[in-house]
């Protein structure tokens, strides 16, 4: 018994003599050690808003900014549930893979934020014209926005989707804060590549080009921006119901033509031909510029479209 207490013991001693001493930084050769920063070390993580922009508009800028991102965010975990066998998915994607829409909605949510700039001056003079809600500027500073005043004063949060009559098919799909910056932050290179393009003119375009040209669909502007807002409101607005109203209300709104287009036929398996983007008038207050959209019937136009 006693010799047993004594092993004990001296294995004891020596578990305590093995105990390891603590890790200590790296030292290097010149004496010091050196702390490895953290892989995303400068990250912009929230959106740029320019010194021109008065506290209100910052205020409100920043509501819209987050009604894209909670826009975007619900779209990618409606992907993420459902895949591409959802209704809705189907109804503006038609059988295209997944990942390229879940993928751009991602860029709003998680990507590299000090690429975009938003402004509220009026560098370009384009907040002069009747119902310009904002622009790209385009090749004046590609990776800046300006918001116009009209903007603060008539676009909705996303807290009235569907109220007053809305419906996703009916009305204008700039109405809210949230997607309007939506279809803005995809004309800046961080966020959309220069891959996500007007392919459709409306909503009864992208319904079009999801049953005959899905390929687009999934890196649409509109499409992008009209899944987001309808499957929010059917998902969580008005859960079960939503408000997607009809195609033969999307005609009706879009009856009253707003531009002359310039267009140029061209086959229709050919790939779209993108045109820069220049300011034009607008309708219900907005720019979007000069777009290329490929008709997804027989032939692919390049179309003018009226900014929004």
């Amino acid at each position: 018994m006693h010799c047993s207490l004594s092993v004990v013991v001296a294995l004891a001693a020596a578990g305590a003599l093995a105990v390891p001493a603590p890790v200590q930084p790296r030292t290097h050769s010149d004496g010091h050690s050196h702390d490895k920063a953290a892989w995303d070390d400068g990250a912009t993580k929230d959106f740029v808003i320019h010194e021109s922009c008065n506290s209100t508009e910052v205020i409100q800028l920043r509501k819209g900014l987050a009604d894209a991102v909670t826009l975007a965010d619900h779209a990618k975990q409606h992907i993420l549930r459902f895949g591409n066998s959802s209704e809705h998915y189907r109804k503006y994607f038609g059988d295209a893979p997944s990942g390229e829409a879940i993928g751009y909605y991602e860029k709003v949510i998680s990507g590299e934020k000090g690429d975009a700039l938003f402004r509220c001056d009026n560098p370009d003079g384009n907040c002069d014209q009747p119902e310009w809600g904002g622009h790209w500027r385009g090749e004046n500073a590609t990776n800046e926005t300006v918001i116009c005043p009209l903007s603060y004063e008539t676009r909705r949060p996303l807290e009235q989707l569907c109220a007053m009559g809305y419906t996703v098919a009916g009305n204008e799909s700039n109405t809210y804060f949230g997607s309007d910056l939506l279809h803005r932050l995809y004309h800046i290179y961080a966020f959309g590549d220069n891959h996500v393009e007007h392919f459709a003119e409306d909503y009864a375009g992208a319904l079009e080009l999801a049953e005959t040209n899905s390929s687009y669909a999934t890196h649409d502007s509109d499409t992008l921006q009209y899944f987001a807002l309808d499957v929010y409101a059917y998902d969580i607005a008005v859960p079960g119901v939503g408000c997607p109203g009809t195609v033969a209300e999307a005609v009706s709104s879009m009856e009253t033509p707003t531009s002359s287009a310039m267009t140029t036929p061209m086959p229709a398996q050919s790939p779209p031909s993108y045109v820069a983007e220049t300011p034009t008038p607008a309708t219900a207050g907005g720019a979007n510029g000069v777009i290329s959209a490929p008709q997804v019937s027989q032939i692919v136009q390049v179309v003018q479209l009226t900014a929004n």
